[in-house]
């Protein structure tokens, strides 16, 4: 079976939403030194080494593409290029147009379950925060990976949003990366 990890870059206070679509608070994620940012693109790169497929939100995937990772060149972009990338999409997707892209239309839920029960390997969400509410309500989630920023950004998406019962996680690991990031991986507790 597969196993659904979302990789989150999070902010102290939990927010996600990191400079996309005009927002008020800026890009905080772009604030870190060069050294840490460094240090990020390499861990970034190793969960991409360790990924078999890539599930995403329509908006993120659009994001991806925005910034030309579809046709990128380096060992990093090959890598995403290279990998099943999947993309939930309630709305008309033109294309796709990266690829090895799939559109999921329909149950979210019986979607990914479906994904993770064929797969057998580590199924990456990257952003893509109203697919991570969505499966972490429906207990789909396996594991938690937080690049945890050194900011309060004090508006914006949260990563973790009402749900309906209580959702235990387990801390599994703690990671410096760099001088300011630290990356907190958490895996689901089941069966509590």
């Amino acid at each position: 079976m597969g196993k659904i990890v979302i990789s989150e870059n999070i902010s102290l206070d939990g927010v996600i939403q990191a400079g996309e679509d005009d927002f008020e608070r800026g890009s905080w994620v772009t604030r870190i030194g060069q050294k840490d940012h460094e240090e990020w693109a390499k861990v970034e790169f190793e969960e991409a080494l360790g990924a078999e497929a890539l599930l995403m939100g329509r908006r993120t995937y659009a994001w991806f593409l925005a910034r030309g990772w579809a046709s990128r060149t380096g060992e990093w972009a090959d890598r995403l290029r290279s990998l099943p990338k999947y993309v939930v999409s309630s709305s008309a997707l033109e294309g796709p147009d990266w690829s090895n892209s799939t559109v999921l239309k329909g149950d979210v839920v019986e979607e990914v379950s479906n994904l993770r029960q064929q797969g057998n390997g580590d199924i990456v969400v990257y952003g893509s925060g109203r697919l991570a509410h969505t499966l972490m309500e429906h207990d789909l989630v396996d594991e938690l990976r937080l690049m945890t920023y050194p900011f309060v950004v004090g508006a914006g998406e949260r990563l973790f949003g009402e749900t309906s019962g209580v959702k235990p996680m387990r801390l599994v690991d703690t990671r410096a990366v760099g001088d300011g990031l630290v990356l907190l991986t958490y895996q689901s507790v089941r069966d509590v």
